[in-house]
């Protein structure tokens, strides 16, 4: 039996990496995207050594239009089982800046990349009957705040749709919303990370497990861990002000994780 094929952009650290070994551990080969080409290549052989699985890397800068056409093209001629739109980075500058460069390159990473690629990759596996398809939003997606909750937003939108397009396909398409997770987000931003308890931060490899699971279940959407599944629920069923309210404290951190 052919083995599986997933396709991880953001796939080199963190919640993407996460991925990439979570589906390794269940005998899926890896194609790993993501900038840093070096990082990939490290990535790539702790996976292979530690699941036995063929790991092929794809270094390409998704902010850019032609990172994500490499991608699109790629899995334009390979069949890709399982599509994890894993890539990210903090967006969290001033609306009113001058300079709009970083947003630009924040929807093009985290919105343009993740209609392209999962229209070339739900294509294919439209066409076999089967496939899933992974796009990692935020809770963050619940408040309004800035550019990067607003971006995340569309994601959980358009998974939704993404959803709806195609059922009765045999395909899936599921949101993953962490909370806070333990990885180098805040670190690569040169931002602090937020002060909170231990038992608030959600692990990658527990957002990889709910997310996979709720994919392989044919649910839509999915929030890891009961805290953040509470917030969840609070922000979405609450008054408008509690949205607001959670909005103007996160603005006000990054303002003063920013100016350190």
């Amino acid at each position: 039996m052919a083995m599986a094929t997933a396709l991880v952009t953001g796939g080199s650290s963190g919640i993407g990496l996460a991925f990439a070994h979570a589906l390794a551990a269940r005998g899926d080969d890896l194609v790993l995207v993501a900038r840093d080409g070096s990082r990939l290549d490290v990535a790539a052989q702790q996976l292979r050594a530690r699941h036995g699985v063929a790991v092929e890397t794809l270094p390409a800068d998704l902010s850019d239009p032609a990172g994500i056409r490499t991608v699109e093209a790629f899995i334009d001629a390979h069949e890709i089982d399982v599509l994890v739109n894993g890539a990210g980075f903090a967006a969290h500058a001033d609306l009113l800046d001058a300079d709009w460069s970083g947003h630009a390159g924040a929807l093009t990473a985290m919105a343009l990349a993740v209609l392209v690629l999962s229209g070339a990759a739900g294509r294919q596996m439209v066409r076999r009957g089967a496939g899933g398809i992974v796009n990692v939003a935020s809770v963050n997606a619940l408040i309004d705040a800035d550019v990067y909750s607003a971006t995340k937003r569309w994601v959980v939108s358009y998974t939704e749709a993404l959803a709806g397009r195609l059922a009765g396909t045999g395909v899936h398409a599921t949101v993953v919303l962490p909370g806070w997770a333990r990885t180098n987000y805040h670190a690569a931003a040169g931002m602090r990370r937020p002060r909170l308890p231990g038992w608030a931060w959600v692990e990658p490899e527990q957002v990889a497990a709910e997310a996979l699971a709720a994919l392989d279940a044919g649910r839509v959407q999915v929030t890891p861990k009961a805290i953040w599944r509470a917030a969840a629920w609070a922000l979405r069923h609450g008054p408008v002000g509690l949205s607001r309210l959670v909005a103007s404290k996160v603005r006000s951190g990054h303002d003063r994780q920013g100016a350190r």
